[in-house]
């Protein structure tokens, strides 16, 4: 059974920084590209980030680059994102799933974890 615990998100001020994490079990998460995703209300899902199974590759959707920075503990079964110089836009609702051939396998999304950014 495919598991995702996903923490740290929290209501922010525009430049704060947080550091997302999410601990995934149920299938081979040291070989698995992992990935952060966010959905913000009424948008469509995106890619933020993504991580191979080594660590050794990233890649950040432009609207971050710079600005977040994704890792990996397999020892831990986790993934996070740094995130840093928040801005609204960053404000979502925000999940990890692993990746394969660029596409999330994850089935079901649940509720992730809340990232506010506000005044």
């Amino acid at each position: 059974q495919v598991q995702y615990w996903e923490s740290g998100g929290d209501l922010v001020q525009p430049g704060g920084s947080l550091r997302l994490s999410c601990t995934a079990s149920g299938f081979p998460f040291s070989t698995s590209v992992m990935g952060w995703y966010r959905q913000a209300p009424g948008k469509e899902r995106e890619a933020v980030a993504s991580i191979s199974g080594d660590g050794s590759n990233t890649n950040y959707a432009d609207s971050v680059k710079g600005r977040f920075t994704i890792s990996r503990d397999n020892a831990a079964i986790t993934v996070y994102l740094q995130m840093s110089s928040l801005q609204p836009d960053d404000a979502a609702a925000y999940y990890c799933s692993p990746v394969e051939f660029g596409r999330p396998l994850r089935r079901y999304w649940g509720t992730g974890t809340q990232v506010i950014v506000s005044s």
